[in-house]
């Protein structure tokens, strides 16, 4: 059984027991958080695929930690100007770990 949920306007395919960085969330490490927004759900074969969500559906998840991804460096550059800008950014993310999924 598997699901596709979207979290901070990203989706993510997940499984009961997976494990997956999704975009920060504003919850403790060792909660439980309950996402609603389930997209479609694969059962054994039967597919439900919401319109746009699926009414009642739901996945439990754990949260484990909170981090900071790899250092993405961007650098820009004008031509025959002398201009050059370097900068760098590391994207905030939460650890969680899928422990229920439910039709509703």
């Amino acid at each position: 059984m598997y699901a596709i949920i979207e979290t901070g306007g990203m989706q993510f395919r997940v499984e009961q027991g997976g494990k997956l960085n999704v975009p920060l969330l504003q919850a403790e490490a060792g909660s439980t958080i309950r996402i609603d927004r389930v997209l479609l759900i694969d059962e054994d074969g039967a597919v439900a695929v919401g319109n746009p969500l699926i009414e009642g559906a739901f996945a439990e998840a754990r949260v484990l930690e909170h981090g900071r991804g790899e250092k993405v460096i961007v650098f820009k550059r004008k031509r025959r100007k002398g201009h050059e800008k370097t900068q760098g950014h590391r994207q905030d993310y939460t650890r969680i770990e899928i422990t229920a999924l439910s039709k509703g």
